[in-house]
Order: C-alpha cells, then structure tokens, then sequence
C-alpha cells in the first residue's frame, strides 16, 4: 500500500515539475524560455505587453489597431505588412544580452514614433 502511494505522489510531483515548466515532458531540464509579447500597432506608435524577455525564444505577436497597414522589425526579422485589423507572429531567439532596437519599416513610420528598444536577456 506503501509504494503504491509513494508512486501516485511522485506520479503528481512530475505532473506538477512539466506544468511548471521546471522539467520539459523528455525528462530534459528546460534551459531557455519562450516569451510572448503583444505587440499592439496604431498610428504612430507601438504598445508591447512586455519591455523586457530572458535568453531564450520571444514570440511577438503583432495586432494591427490602426488605420494603415504596419509591420515590425526586430533582430534582422520582420513581418509582412499586416492590414488594419489583422495580426502576424513573429519568432525571434535570443542568444545573449542586450537592446534590441524594433521599429516601422514602412517609409516615415518610424520618424513619426513607431520605433523603440526592447531589452534582451
């Protein structure tokens, strides 16, 4: 009866471990995170859920509240022109610590505000 409780106990401890994110489901130490920022677009100007991600993958997902169509770039990446109304995902991982500049690429966005830094690691 003993061992029977003993291996429902760890049973939940390792249940518990994979949803906390401590242990990935392989038995693997989970080494970098997966950060997800909103990105929130409207003219002229960007909004993130979030200023700052760890090492590890950040996931932006940008949503297009304004009026003109509007991208982001960050890291060398960026999205497709995204219509009003409309949103894109963008994955960018980080190797290392520092600013990551982020900006409008369409032509005088980004003198007109939709630009910014985001701090990485």
């Amino acid at each position: 009866m003993r061992r029977g409780v003993s291996v429902f106990v760890l049973g939940l401890l390792a249940i518990a471990a994979v949803v906390a994110g401590i242990v990935a489901p392989g038995g693997k130490a989970s080494s970098e995170a997966t950060t997800t920022v909103r990105v929130s677009a409207s003219e002229f100007k960007y909004v993130l859920s979030k200023k700052a991600a760890p090492k590890g993958t950040v996931v932006f997902t940008l949503v297009n509240k304004g009026k003109l169509r509007h991208d982001f770039k960050i890291a060398g990446k960026k999205t497709a022109l995204v219509a009003p109304g409309k949103s894109a995902t963008l994955r960018v991982a980080i190797a290392k610590k520092g600013r990551l500049g982020y900006l409008c690429t369409v032509p005088g966005h980004a003198a007109a505000g939709m630009k910014g830094v985001f701090a990485a690691g």
